[in-house]
């Protein structure tokens, strides 16, 4: 049985800048062709434009307030927004808060640092 809490996973920093929380992925349970993790940004951070080659995102604002970019609209997100992020298409996210935005981000394919081309 796979079970992971959050206080107990180790961040690492993903090539856009974020610090990442993975919680279930091919690297720690038995999934295989998705991933689930914890993306935190700073306020005033923000992610260095990017696109992933094969994997599609979603993710999903859980606290912060902040300003996410695809392709060339904007639009303001906060808590209980779910995003949809198709393979191939520019994406940028920014912390517009005061406080530290949190956000769940599943990939799949599951999230790998050479599916990720910065622009």
């Amino acid at each position: 049985m796979d079970i992971y809490n959050i206080d107990r996973v180790a961040a690492f920093t993903t090539l856009d800048g974020s610090e990442i929380r993975e919680l279930l992925a091919h690297r720690n349970s038995s999934i295989r062709h998705q991933s689930l993790a914890e993306a935190r940004l700073s306020p005033g951070q923000s992610t260095t434009p990017h696109f992933h080659r094969r994997s599609e995102e979603i993710y999903y604002l859980l606290s912060g307030e902040g300003q996410m970019r695809l392709g060339d609209e904007v639009r303001a997100v906060g808590p209980g927004d779910a995003i949809a992020i198709p393979p191939g298409m520019v994406h940028q996210l920014t912390n517009s808060g005061a406080g530290v935005l949190k956000l769940l981000c599943c990939c799949a394919p599951g999230y790998e640092h050479d599916d990720t081309v910065l622009v």
